[in-house]
């Protein structure tokens, strides 16, 4: 096959311009994180032309994972799935540079962000998210990521935005994130599950029971491919509009796009808000206490 990336990208165009493209083709995209939405995201933002890459990750692929994540196949069960993300790219785009790293991420991240002003959240450990969060206002980058929730969402949290654990008044806040404790985890989960109950209408598309368990810490998450896949795919457009310098509509609050009626969801006011909060707490305090 003789690869060339003009005629790789040439579709694009009309969507961005050849400006566009070529700032898509210069710019060093970081994905922490490559199993669902991050890996979604990963593969739309190859597709599209994103020249440079450094992916992380510190998992194998495994049968579960089959249902939603876009790189995981039965005949990859066992591997890491960075190594098997960065293949995959590089059969889409023989030229794109990446960098795969493991465990060794997080000791690295300092440099990753300085050379990576855009960072695409993908992983679900709060305390990692904690360290990455902090490291990239240090770094001027902005993050890219999702709420814990049934409806696809996208949140933009730019240098300058407060932290999701200072928004959401996680219990990490002035804690080194290595001495975050599981019931500082537990709390911090608590905390954007209220978020999530309180802004969208969430609730209404899942089985309350499980998702008691879940909040319990008794099941481990719910995912669903058409809602992991979207939100990855929401992910690459705000990554996409940061690199070629559109303006986008999102802030660090995010919003929620619901398939089922069609709607997007976006923060409720703080008053109303305010006045929700006690009954959506002891909504959330009955399904995890199994009421």
């Amino acid at each position: 096959m003789n690869f060339d990336y003009y005629s790789f990208t040439g579709r694009n165009l009309g969507f961005i311009d050849e400006r566009e493209q070529q700032l898509l083709r210069q710019a060093r995209v970081f994905v922490c994180g490559v199993g669902g939405m991050g890996g979604a995201a990963f593969m739309a933002l190859a597709r599209a032309g994103v020249g440079k890459f450094v992916i992380a990750d510190i998992d194998r692929f495994e049968v579960s994972n089959l249902n939603r994540q876009v790189f995981a196949f039965a005949d990859e069960v066992g591997r890491e799935k960075a190594d098997v993300a960065a293949e995959a790219a590089r059969r889409i785009n023989p030229t794109i540079e990446i960098d795969v790293l493991g465990e060794s991420w997080t000791s690295e991240l300092s440099g990753i962000a300085e050379r990576c002003p855009v960072i695409v959240n993908g992983m679900d450990d709060i305390a990692a998210g904690v360290h990455l969060y902090r490291t990239a206002r240090d770094a001027a980058a902005t993050v890219i990521d999702a709420y814990m929730s049934p409806l696809p969402s996208v949140i933009v949290v730019r240098p300058d935005d407060p932290r999701p654990e200072e928004r959401l008044n996680y219990p990490t806040r002035n804690k080194d994130w290595r001495e975050i404790s599981e019931a500082d985890r537990r709390a911090a989960m608590l905390a954007e599950i209220e978020h999530v109950m309180l802004h969208s209408s969430s609730r209404n598309y899942v089985d309350l029971e499980i998702a008691g368990e879940v909040a319990a810490g008794r099941r481990s998450r719910m995912s669903f491919a058409p809602m992991v896949i979207s939100t990855g795919m929401l992910m690459a457009y705000e990554a996409i509009a940061l690199i070629i310098g559109r303006k986008s509509g999102t802030d660090c609050r995010g919003w929620f796009l619901n398939p089922h009626r069609p709607a997007i969801e976006k923060p409720r006011n703080a008053i109303v808000a305010a006045l929700m909060r006690p009954l959506v707490r002891r909504a959330i305090a009955e399904l995890a206490g199994g009421k």
